[in-house]
């Protein structure tokens, strides 16, 4: 099966034999061309969303894996709760500064507009169940110190969601939904 990527199409275009190199206008070589730029467009614009998509649960299992750089034994339910209320709170500072630097009886900033909306999203998710590592188990513990920081390792986690009732549940990989 031919490779459909733009640089291997260029390179077996570039090597044909025969005198005529030009490309005119609506070759077959020129139509090749221009469907590998598609594809790879389409691939990389894909990938990007994707990336967009799921930068936020990157940035939450990055900062649980900090938390918990500091202990060797697993944690109970409480002070994952702890942990989780530390999480939900890191905005709160910069929300307090941006509110502070508005003249009274004007709208909120779009930043600001943004944060608490977020902030109200992640509050919904702890009420039914936030999606963190399970921090429970050891050697879960000891593959999330481990882990390199890429979408690619966490399959290999257990991840578990955690309400504010302190209610766990075992909890799925990518998450979905309440899963």
């Amino acid at each position: 099966m031919p490779s459909h990527r733009m640089s291997k199409v260029q390179k077996h275009i570039t090597k044909k034999k025969g005198k005529n190199v030009a490309l005119h206008e609506n070759s077959r070589d020129t139509r090749r061309l221009q469907s590998a730029a598609q594809r790879d467009d389409k691939i990389n614009r894909l990938s990007s969303v994707r990336e967009k998509q799921n930068r936020p649960y990157l940035l939450r299992i990055k900062s649980f894996q900090s938390y918990t750089m500091e202990h060797a034994s697993p944690l109970s339910t409480p002070e994952v709760q702890a942990m989780i209320d530390d999480f939900l709170g890191r905005d709160d500072e910069e929300l307090a500064t941006l509110k502070s630097e508005r003249r009274p009886g004007r709208p909120p900033s779009t930043r600001e507009t943004l944060l608490r909306q977020n902030q109200a999203v992640e509050q919904g998710e702890y009420a039914s169940g936030f999606w963190v590592p399970d921090l429970e188990d050891a050697e879960n513990l000891k593959q999330l110190k481990k882990w390199n920081g890429e979408w690619s390792g966490l399959p290999t986690l257990k991840f578990s969601r955690i309400s504010k009732d302190g209610v766990n549940r075992e909890s799925s990989f990518p998450p979905k939904g309440l899963s």
